[in-house]
């Protein structure tokens, strides 16, 4: 029977609530595996398992329950090991690495900033920086709008400049984040977001983290935030960026489950 890991911690073991269960249909029962001063949190693996609602909500709420009481290194949704045996070689070959991340994580929580532009304050923003381009818009605006290809250039024009913006916009969020974090992870980028930054933070510093984040909201217009936390500290498993998966090295050996 293959084995699902929720998350690890330090010995001694945390009392599991009676009858707590995590994925599975029916919900498997949760239980731990202790070596050498570590303990992983699982359960056995359901064959079928499949990323859907009811199912990442499991592993959720199993993680909520045991950081409730302690630090946890949180695995990634689909965690699977081959067996007991494996996950406890994992803990004993890289036990270290294990503590030394749990040590690190004491008493801290990750939160989510990501960032994208205000078209309206962006453009507005990139006009008054350009006077080219706003005498351009102007003299196109007096023809009546100027022709097909006249609003195509200038258009093309105004893309490219509110692009090249957006380096400085993200390092802008960063240098507002930093002082305040313990650390800093860039996430995976995606459409439509010029910034995706992850970041350690000590749960008494989260208030003026936030506070942070408003201020730069109003400094800089041109500028939409979204924060999504306080939150397990996923991309904080390992020393490497939020882009790599922690669950591919902190459970070396174990294969996410596809979806």
């Amino acid at each position: 029977m293959s084995t699902y890991v929720y998350g690890i911690s330090r010995t001694p073991a945390p009392p599991l609530r009676r009858g707590l269960t995590g994925v599975g249909d029916p919900p498997r029962a949760v239980r731990v595996l202790e070596r050498d001063g570590l303990v992983a949190v699982v359960s056995d693996a359901p064959d079928d398992l499949r990323p859907k609602r009811r199912q990442l909500l499991a592993h959720q709420q199993v993680l909520a329950a045991v950081s409730a009481e302690r630090v946890v290194l949180p695995m990634r949704f689909g965690s699977v090991s081959e067996d007991d045996a494996t996950v406890g070689e994992v803990l004993l070959d890289r036990a270290g690495h294990f503590l030394e991340r749990l040590e690190t994580l004491e008493g801290k929580v990750e939160y989510n900033i990501k960032a994208s532009h205000n078209q309206e304050a962006v453009l507005h923003l990139v006009m008054a920086e350009q006077p080219g381009l706003r005498a351009e818009s102007e003299a196109n605006r007096a023809a009546g709008g100027g022709t097909y290809e006249q609003k195509l250039a200038l258009g093309e024009k105004i893309a490219r400049a509110v692009q090249a913006r957006e380096p400085a916009d993200a390092a802008l969020l960063r240098r507002a984040l930093e002082p305040l974090t313990a650390e800093v992870s860039e996430g995976p980028q995606s459409a439509g977001w010029l910034a995706n930054l992850s970041v350690l933070v000590d749960r008494e510093a989260a208030d003026a983290l936030l506070s942070a984040v408003e201020e730069l909201d109003t400094s800089a217009p041109q500028l939409d935030l979204k924060v999504n936390g306080p939150l397990p500290p996923y991309s904080f498993v390992e020393k490497t960026d939020a882009s790599a998966d922690p669950t591919a090295t902190a459970a070396a050996r174990t294969a996410p489950a596809t979806g």
